[in-house]
């Protein structure tokens, strides 16, 4: 068992942001905004040839894109 501590989105919020309300999926992805921008972490390298660690912001849009997608698809029945 790990010594971190995850907190769990309640029920109520995913129900909401399942049914498209925009408030409650803009809560999810605030849940999950760190760790879509550890997936998105990539090497860049500038005109000098140096290499730089950051953020690929399309990348990191296009997961948000599918985790919205996700949710507006998922099935709670």
């Amino acid at each position: 068992m790990s010594d971190k501590q995850y907190t769990l989105l309640p029920c109520s919020t995913i129900s909401a942001a399942v049914n498209a309300d925009p408030i409650a999926v803009t809560a999810v992805l605030k849940h999950y905004e760190k760790y879509i921008s550890s997936l998105a972490i990539k090497q860049f390298y500038d005109k000098q040839g140096r290499q730089h660690t950051g953020i690929d912001e399309d990348l990191r849009n296009r997961l948000e894109a599918k985790l919205i997608t996700a949710i507006l698809k998922f099935d709670m029945s």
